[in-house]
């Protein structure tokens, strides 16, 4: 089973940057769609980006122009670059499988506010 550790987030200000990481441990990571997701306090899960085992990506319309979704296969991690940051991006952000999931890892929260 593959173990996920996300990091990276944080305070910031409405406008700021914040890169979150995620560490996947096992070899499989290279071969598998992977995406990042958030859930907010009182909604569901959503699903912000994903990007593919060759590196083609796709982001929800709310993060378009916003958000880059990376990987680097050599050390098993993914990364968000979240950049002009609103305080409706506030949530708990978690990586996993784009299709199926493994176990969900603590996810890393994100909070935007003056």
């Amino acid at each position: 089973q593959v173990q996920l550790v996300e990091s990276g987030g944080g305070l910031v200000q409405p406008g700021g940057s914040l890169r979150l990481s995620c560490a996947a441990s096992g070899s499989i990571f290279r071969f598998t769609a992977m995406g990042w997701y958030r859930q907010a306090p009182g909604k569901q899960r959503e699903l912000v980006a994903s990007i593919s085992s060759s590196g083609s990506t796709n982001y929800v319309d709310s993060v378009k122009g916003r958000f880059t979704i990376s990987r680097d296969n050599n050390k098993n991690t993914l990364y968000l670059q979240m950049n002009s940051l609103k305080p409706e991006d506030t949530a708990v952000y978690y990586c996993n499988k784009h299709i199926g999931n493994w176990i969900w890892g603590q996810g890393t929260q994100v909070t935007v506010s003056s």
